[in-house]
């Protein structure tokens, strides 16, 4: 036996001496996280609904396939063919591997679905059921050592996710300056990336770490200070921002459905 049962430990039967209803927190958290793998899972493989009059869905965007519909590309560009291995690939497909390996491997929720999935621990002093612990040295959580590698991809995208809300300040006849409820949508999602970005702890260790003296680097210090700052914040922007990308995507789906209106204010 290991951790809290191990030998050398107090014989405790209970698993935890709380009182309080910390199965709440997991479980919410389990719920949310479930919930987004369901919808994201049923919109990748959709293949329709997200893209209407300069509104694109961020599960689609950059839209890379020969599927995409024209308006949806970005000049075009569409490298990868309609149908790998007689199979029609939905164009979610191609892109969201991404920003899933990005959340997937953040440190915060590995924290989140290691309590709420796996009970690694479930909480705070409450004893989890597993006999044996490895931590991530073996496959396949081994994998969460490219989480660097997926921030770096998460920035390209949060560029092209900008460009998206810049090109949706366009009226449905391509006119520039023409704000609509889903400018704002789309704004306030990727607004919420960058953030979420912002205050992960590879950009703060990008920025800043493997300095042996931040006098001979006051450019990266000041940056790695204001870094520093959002890094407190990093688990409310990494809520906020998968609530602003759902909610980006179903406005845009409702839109293209025709079910909801795209009001502009001028």
């Amino acid at each position: 036996m290991s951790g809290v049962f191990s030998p050398t430990r107090a014989k405790i039967k209970e698993r935890t001496l709380r009182t309080d209803k910390w199965w709440l927190q997991p479980l919410a958290t389990f719920g949310v996280l479930m919930s987004f793998v369901v919808y994201a899972t049923f919109r990748a493989f959709e293949g329709a609904n997200y893209y209407k009059d300069h509104l694109i869905s961020p599960f689609y965007s950059p839209c890379l396939s020969e599927a995409c519909l024209p308006e949806a590309t970005i000049l075009g560009f569409t490298p990868v063919s309609a149908e790998i291995f007689n199979f029609a690939l939905s164009p979610a497909l191609i892109i969201l591997i991404f920003p899933l390996g990005f959340r997937m491997t953040c440190y915060y929720y590995r924290k989140s679905y290691y309590r709420s999935f796996w009970m690694s621990p479930p909480a705070c002093a409450v004893a989890e059921p597993h006999k044996k612990y490895t931590g991530e040295t073996r496959f396949p959580l081994i994998i969460q050592n490219s989480h660097r590698y997926f921030f770096y991809a998460g920035l390209v995208l949060n560029v092209i996710l900008t460009y998206d809300a810049v090109i949706s300040f366009k009226n449905p006849e391509g006119e520039w300056g023409h704000m609509s409820v889903g400018s704002l949508v789309l704004l306030v999602s990727s607004t919420m990336l960058w953030l979420y970005s912002m205050s992960c702890h590879s950009c703060r260790h990008t920025i800043g770490g493997r300095l042996k003296n931040f006098s001979k680097h006051p450019v990266r210090y000041k940056l790695w200070s204001w870094v520093s700052v959002l890094n407190h914040s990093h688990q409310r922007f990494a809520w906020f921002s998968l609530a602003a990308v759902a909610f980006a995507d179903i406005y845009v789906r409702q839109v293209a459905t025709g079910a909801w209106t795209n009001f502009y204010f001028f």
